[in-house]
């Protein structure tokens, strides 16, 4: 069997995950997302079937496995409509970096808080005048006399600020021998004097918001630092090819929803005597859509399978990869969905309008189509660099 096929565990795994997003769906998401709330109930319940730290080690309460059933978890609990994008954040980029470099007791205060979903943590990369380029990162953290980190900064489009307890924040540092700067990972308490958060009014309606962090000589004990401060950039992307892995995962999801919608419209809307899916104008472009998702799929398998093994350097590239074919994927099938259904596309009582919108977002976050583009042309063929 060709190892990115899955295995018996992780078919079962998708079963149950599709029967929990089944009982909550896309009408509990809304619902939810209209009063203004996050989906505590379905957040509480996946926790305690032990899917949100279904990657983390079995050693601080984590299920053991890795991103290919956290992925697994993400890509059915959307294609049932409910998504919990916080997966993205608090288990696979958060927990992720402090199992793999946090200290002892780094892991034992937070992953078991980050398996069991009592405690979440946001991730802090994105920065005004940097995106989400590291070495242009304006962040910095200093040490003063007594050991403490002191760290300012700017931060923005940090998703579920208002529902975590403390960020990881990326920061640089200098080199003592060198002088440049380089990144570095904090964990910083929300309440902590100086840091400050407020909410980006955005167009997208999501349970999860998005927000602008100011840090102002934020004071941090020693510990606060992820890891080694010589490793940071290594310990960054232990955090970001599962962001990607995962961000396709929710392109994949919410791409295999908006299909499911317009294939069960197009079986039963009947137009001159005949279902309109039996035309080849409504049918092709549903058969397309359906074929993109599954090679972004079979990529994403691939990525998560790489990293999981620990090949980290062939995981950037194949992770890069899923996450644009899943975005691409992702956007035709929302756009086929809605035109299949024509205006009735565009109603609240289908609720595919509001994917337009959600879909972009797989095209442009956590980096852009064309940003990896720019790894693929320059790290995988060779060519050389515009910038």
């Amino acid at each position: 069997m060709s190892p990115v096929m899955e295995t018996e565990e992780h078919k079962a795994l998708r079963t149950a995950v599709a029967a929990l997003g089944k009982r909550y769906g896309r009408d509990y998401l809304t619902r939810v997302t209209a009063a203004g709330g996050y989906p505590d109930e379905l957040w509480s319940e996946a926790a305690k079937l032990g899917y949100l730290g279904v990657n983390l080690p079995e050693e601080h309460g984590g299920g053991g496995g890795g991103i290919a059933e956290l992925s697994i978890v993400l890509e059915e609990l959307g294609t049932a409509g409910c998504p919990l994008l916080m997966l993205i954040v608090s288990p696979a980029i958060c927990g992720t970096v402090i199992a793999r470099y946090g200290t002892d007791a780094q892991k034992q205060r937070w992953l078991p808080g980050i398996a069991e979903g009592t405690r979440t943590m946001a991730f802090g990369i994105t920065e005004p005048d940097a995106g989400s380029n590291s070495h242009r990162i304006t962040t910095t953290a200093r040490r003063d006399a007594g050991g403490d980190w002191l760290l300012t900064g700017r931060k923005v489009f940090i998703s579920g600020v208002d529902i975590a307890d403390s960020v990881l924040i990326v920061g640089r540092t200098e080199d003592a021998r060198t002088g440049t700067l380089k990144p570095c990972l904090f964990v910083v308490p929300k309440d902590a004097p100086g840091f400050g958060w407020r909410a980006i009014d955005m167009e997208i309606n999501s349970a999860e918001k998005q927000f602008e962090l100011t840090l102002d000589d934020v004071r941090l004990p020693a510990d606060a630092l992820v890891g080694d401060e010589d490793a940071g950039l290594l310990q960054l992307f232990a955090g970001l090819n599962p962001e990607r892995i995962m961000t396709a995962a929710f392109a994949i999801g919410m791409g295999r929803y908006a299909l499911a919608r317009a294939v069960e419209y197009a079986r039963d809307r009947t137009v001159w005597k005949t279902p309109i899916g039996s035309h080849q104008a409504i049918a092709h472009p549903l058969a397309q859509a359906h074929i993109e998702l599954e090679l972004a799929r079979l990529m994403m398998q691939k990525a998560a399978l790489l990293y999981d093994s620990g090949d980290d350097t062939a995981a950037g590239e194949a992770a890069n990869m899923a996450k644009y074919a899943a975005g691409e994927a992702c956007v035709k099938a929302v756009d086929q969905a809605v035109h299949t259904l024509g205006g009735n596309g565009l109603t609240r009582e289908y609720g595919l309008g509001s994917l337009v919108t959600a879909a972009r977002v797989s095209r442009i976050a956590p980096v852009s189509r064309e940003m990896i583009l720019n790894y693929v042309s320059h790290q995988t063929l060779g060519l050389p660099k515009s910038y």
